[in-house]
This record gives structure tokens, sequence and C-alpha cells, in this order.
């Protein structure tokens, strides 16, 4: 059984047909690339696998669990992370305060009103978690700075960072390269490969990059104009000839 089944979804904004029938699913461990052209249903579909849209029609499963009425947040807690295409940080908060922070929400353990007076001092078990994050990023160096102070790719760390502390067994990227250059592509590339390696976690990545996204996944799917048209492994799949047209605008 997949750890996240997609069956069926169709999604419609007026006359527009974002996703139609579309069904994918992601394995225990396995990371997958979801590219297409700019209209092809990626967000949309990305937006009703985490709750923010509720599909016309199709079912959401995750680990055996329904999610079609199941609010943002429980889905979260079931273990499904995100990143955002926009970078959501607060620019005066470290990087190590924004793990912290991640992590007690986390725990929901009522411990956040302290926090709003200034009494809500980490625990030693909140430190050593954060830190564990920050070595497995590679960015302990610059862990006491503002976000402000850092660079994108570092920002893009930091984010991620984020969902990680929240040990999620599926993380759902959307275009984690969007802005950076391509050295700093290639090294989120890296990290994303020690993730899926030292903790088993399932990823699903939206991404226009191409050269990363064949250094970070094993199986790509294809959609174009809200339907799944290529599924299967990356290579396989990047010399299709109806992708190459529809992806990359080649002549078959």
């Amino acid at each position: 059984m997949a750890l996240l089944r997609a069956s069926g979804i169709s999604k419609r904004f007026g006359g527009v047909v974002a996703l139609s029938e579309l069904s994918i699913g992601v394995e225990a461990g396995e990371a997958v690339g979801l590219v297409g052209p700019n209209g092809a249903g990626k967000t949309t579909l990305f937006n009703c696998l985490l709750g923010i849209l509720r599909p016309d029609t199709g079912t959401v499963t995750f680990d055996g669990h329904d999610l079609s009425r199941m609010p943002v947040y429980r889905r979260a807690r079931l273990g499904i992370g995100r990143t955002f295409q926009r970078i959501e940080l607060f620019t005066e908060m470290t990087a190590r305060d924004h793990l912290l922070v991640a992590e007690r929400a986390r725990r929901g353990n009522g411990a956040m009103w302290k926090d709003l007076l200034n009494r809500g001092d980490p625990t030693t078990d909140e430190q050593v978690r954060a830190a564990a994050v920050l070595s497995l990023l590679g960015i302990d160096d610059v862990a006491d700075l503002p976000v402000e102070a850092l660079s994108l790719g570092h920002g893009r760390l930091v984010e991620l960072g984020r969902a990680l502390i929240t040990e999620p067994r599926l993380l759902l990227l959307d275009e984690p390269s969007s802005g950076l250059d391509r050295m700093e592509s290639l090294a989120l590339a890296q990290v994303l490969g020690r993730v899926q390696q030292e903790r088993g976690t399932a990823i699903l990545l939206v991404e226009h990059d191409l050269e990363m996204v064949e250094r970070c996944v094993t199986r790509l799917c294809v959609l174009e104009l809200g339907q799944l048209i290529a599924d299967g492994p990356t290579a396989t799949v990047m010399g299709d000839a109806n992708v190459r047209r529809a992806y990359l605008g080649e002549a078959v």
C-alpha cells in the first residue's frame, strides 16, 4: 500500500479544468518528481493533497487514513511536511529559532503560552533536536544569524529544516530551487539526498530545474493540462517523446 495515494482527483475553477481524474502515489521512503509546463496543475494537486483545496472528485489517503475531510493541521500531524515556492520565514529570527519554534509547535505541550511571556526557554531536548537538523542541513555555522543576513540558498535550507524537525514521513516540496543559482540548487539537491538516505523521508518534489530533479528523484510523474501523461523511472520518462514535446517544447 502506498504511503500517499491520490485517486481520481478532479478540480475545476469555473470553466477551467485544473485536474482531470488524476491518480498518483508515493511509496514510503520514495523520491518522486512532479513536473510539467506552467498551468499543468501541479500546484493545484499539491493544494488538494494538503487540504488547502477540496477536490471536486476523488480521494486522498495517507498511510491508510482518508484525508478527505481532514484539516491541514491534522494532515501535518499525521506526518506530512511541506515547503513553499515563495519563501516564508521571519527575517529577524535566527535559523535556530525557526527550528525551535517549529519543534515546540510539534509537541503541542502547552508551553507556547510561556513564549508569549518570555518564559519559554528551550529545553535541552529541543536544543539537541534543533542542532541535529542544523547539522544535517550543513548550516551550523550560520544557525544564530538572523535570517535577513543569510543568502537565499541558506534561507531555503532553514525552511526545509523547519519542515524536517516535525519528523514528517512525507515532504511536499514546491519548487525549492526557485530563485537559487546553479550551485545553490545542487547543494540543496545534496541535502535532500542526505535527508532521504539518513531519515528515510519520502519526497514529492515539484520543480522546474530538471538537473536538480534528475539528482533528487528516482521516479518522475509528468502533468499536462491536468492529466498524467507519464509516470516511471526518471531517465525513461525524460526520454519519452510525448514528455519532451509537452514539457521541453521539442518537436517529435
